[in-house]
């Protein structure tokens, strides 16, 4: 393509010609624009005219999906799912599609550069050789306990190998999160797994062999621990065994796309989910004549029933239902998992599948083989304290954008005044990068080498390979190689850090094997992963989690002027992805709404307050406040109002720059048992601008449901 024109001004450009009477061939008067690159130079395994395959691994969530990737003529073209990946079976979601557009974004970071003030595009470039240079200046000037590392949750190659680096320079460990793991529960999980079962694994929920579900606000056909793997379930939980199709109820304040998938919606009030699990456990214990576990004694059925808003007599029939069924499940995640008591949560929604014996069996939960590292929000914390404490004199950041997807009421920026250096490896001008004092950009997805072991949906054990399908576009470098190189690793590189910690799988069975490591790195590409032939779960005992004794949750109803927060991921995931066209332009499945953020608001809610669709409503909370348009969604609770997650960006491109609000302005700076981000717990009071704005959207001006205006 040409370097001194855009495609938008080349085709204008052939259409002038075009009306001219011209006609635009190779030899042509434009032709001068465009600089072409001669086939003798295309990338290595290129050919010219056909099409070239390969296998990688999706870096855009933390669930690790294969993709089999069509290039034509060294350019990435296509991206599909890679149908023999265990965890996928090659199945693809919006944010996978469109990541050929992270490779060829028009605001990409195209080289190393040295900021020249913090907060403001643009700078020196520098060399690569001078990016090393002064990576180990400060590796070597800098006291390890003055070294902070903070990463996202992929890949899990990056994170090995930082941990490595940290042990060698005497360094806390790397310090891991990502914005999707506070908005889906995934570190509850792994908090209640390790409490329990003494690791810190993924429970693996059996979705596709279910006959009933009880499902507690998990989002699994949107964003949930891995959303491929269990849409994938749940179209085999409908198809059922011998054409039985399952039940499911879902419990939730609002209605995703996955509770409308459902047989039954139950609307319970927010934070009573922990009530009515413990109350549907020790219904089913009656149900099956058996006595109640003791994790259950203490709580009142009638109480649960008020503070949930649900009848006994409902609870009553709904346990005795999941009781009788051959196979149950419960699952649960979403804003059920994200208050103060999401610990408690977790730990009664295992309860409730732990009383009808349906752990380690079919239909039931398991345990991902895979060990998992800490992603605790208070983990990240403890980490911003030490830097305003001038703590912290280098901090590296890789794959998260802090001053985007963490509470405004952490004050992150300044905690980065006192950090004498910031390096941000992204390679994108978000808000972090923007304040970083180097940007030492990564390749995109489609151009790295890597590896992710660490998937939540799957019982086998992966490792998921990542490779390079396009040559870096751009003078970017890998963040291992930069990293090996100034820290001074035993490796020649990231390739041969890879092929290193693969070695012992030749030895470990799995689909395929080889006598050398050429020949088995060379399938290991070929396949996309390695993996085991059957399932390799760890056996669960419930003992420990029946006879626990959890305190009690006490929801607490919203006073009369404001409203319980719920905030759910979109297609842009953590964010990162709202630099893309093709995600903006995908219409959200409940409101099809594009291009813009939105809050949901109950239509006896809007009327009650004067609030019309499309008018511009200020949000607060005791933590901040935004502005949003109003969007009437009867799908809701009317003390709850719904905001998606995704966009409110300040920088990251000039698709993103600008667009929508940031519900993460409204969150605390607050941390429940387990560690995790408590934001479910917080409640916003809703006023009119007086301002309207209206919002690109599929449906009709009078909405879905019609409001008669």
């Amino acid at each position: 393509m040409s370097k001194k024109l855009s495609r938008r001004d080349f085709l204008k450009l052939s259409c002038a010609a075009a009306a001219a009477g011209m006609v635009l061939v190779g030899c042509g008067p434009a032709s001068r624009y465009v600089t072409r690159v001669p086939y003798a130079e295309m990338p290595e395994y290129q050919h010219i005219g056909k099409s070239t395959y390969y296998a990688t691994t999706c870096r855009e969530c933390p669930a690790g999906c294969g993709l089999i990737v069509r290039t034509f003529e060294g350019r990435a073209i296509k991206v599909e799912g890679n149908p023999n990946h265990p965890v996928n079976r090659g199945k693809i979601c919006p944010r996978g599609l469109t990541s050929v557009q992270g490779v060829y974004n028009l605001d990409r970071i195209t080289g190393p550069v040295m900021q020249g003030r913090r907060g403001k595009a643009g700078g020196q470039a520098i060399s690569w050789d001078e990016a090393v240079a002064l990576v180990k200046k400060r590796f070597q000037e800098t006291k390890g306990s003055e070294i902070a590392f903070l990463l996202g949750a992929m890949p899990d190659s990056l994170y090995d190998l930082t941990s490595e680096l940290a042990s060698a320079l005497k360094a806390p460990a790397p310090v891991r999160y990502s914005a999707l793991n506070y908005l889906e529960g995934r570190d509850v999980w792994l908090a209640v797994a390790s409490q329990y079962f003494g690791t810190p694994s993924f429970p693996y929920f059996d979705l596709e062999n279910a006959e009933i579900v009880f499902n507690f606000g998990a989002e699994f056909l949107e964003n949930w621990l891995s959303p491929m793997a269990y849409s994938r379930g749940y179209r085999g939980f409908r198809k059922g065994q011998l054409g039985a199709r399952g039940y499911m109820v879902s419990f939730a304040p609002r209605q995703s796309i996955s509770a409308a998938a459902a047989d039954e919606w139950i609307p319970i009030k927010p934070g009573s989910e922990a009530l009515v699990a413990l109350a549907l456990t020790r219904l089913a214990a009656y149900a099956r004549s058996e006595f109640s576990p003791e994790i259950t004694r203490q709580v009142d059925i009638k109480a649960a029933a008020e503070a949930s808003g649900i009848s006994e007599e409902k609870l009553k029939e709904l346990a005795s239902r999941f009781a009788g069924s051959n196979r149950p499940l419960a699952i649960g995640g979403g804003s059920a998992l994200a208050g103060k008591s999401a610990f408690e949560t977790a730990s009664a929604i295992l309860a409730l599948n732990a009383t009808v014996y349906n752990f380690n069996q079919t239909g039931g939960v398991f345990l991902t083989p895979a060990k998992a590292p800490s992603e605790r929000f208070a983990d990240v914390q403890a980490l911003f304290e030490k830097m305003r404490s001038g703590a912290v004199k280098t901090l590296f950041i890789h794959g998260v954008n802090p001053l985007f997807d963490l509470p405004a009421a952490l004050n992150a920026a300044e905690a980065f005044k006192r950090v004498e250096t910031i390096v941000s490896f992204s390679s994108f001008p978000d808000e972090t990068a923007l304040a970083s004092d180097y940007i030492l950009p990564d390749h995109t997805m489609l151009e790295g080498w890597g590896y992710q072991t660490v998937l939540a949906g799957t019982t086998r054990k992966i490792v998921s390979a990542i490779q390079p399908v396009v040559v870096p576009l751009y003078d970017t470098r890998s963040t291992a190689d930069v990293l090996i190189a100034a820290g001074g690793l035993p490796y020649k590189d990231e390739v041969d850090f890879l092929q290193q910690k693969i070695l012992p799988l030749m030895s470990a069975g799995g689909t395929f094997t080889a006598p050398e490591l050429p020949s088995f790195w060379a399938k290991f590409l070929q396949y996309g992963g390695w993996w085991q032939k059957s399932a390799d779960y760890a056996a669960i005992d419930a003992d420990a989690l029946l006879k626990s004794s959890i305190s009690m949750p006490e929801p607490h109803p919203a006073p009369a002027d404001q409203y319980h927060l719920v905030v759910y991921p979109t297609q842009f995931g953590d964010g990162s992805g709202a630099n893309r066209p093709w995600l903006h332009e995908t219409p959200n499945p409940a409101t099809t709404v594009m291009w813009n953020s939105w809050v949901e608001i109950h239509p006896q809610t809007a009327k009650k307050l004067g609030i019309h669709d499309d008018d511009v409503v200020r949000i607060r909370s005791e933590f901040g406040e935004i502005e949003a348009v109003a969007y009437l969604y009867p799908a809701l609770r009317p003390d709850t109002v719904a905001l998606p997650f995704g966009l409110g960006h300040e920088a990251l491109g000039r698709f993103a720059e600008g667009r929508g609000c940031n519900p993460a302005r409204l969150f605390p700076n607050a941390s429940s048992q387990n560690g995790n981000l408590a934001w479910a717990d917080t409640l916003v009071s809703l006023s009119p601008t007086g301002k309207r704005r209206p919002i690109a959207r599929q449906e009709s001006r009078h909405g879905v449901y019609g409001d008669g205006e």
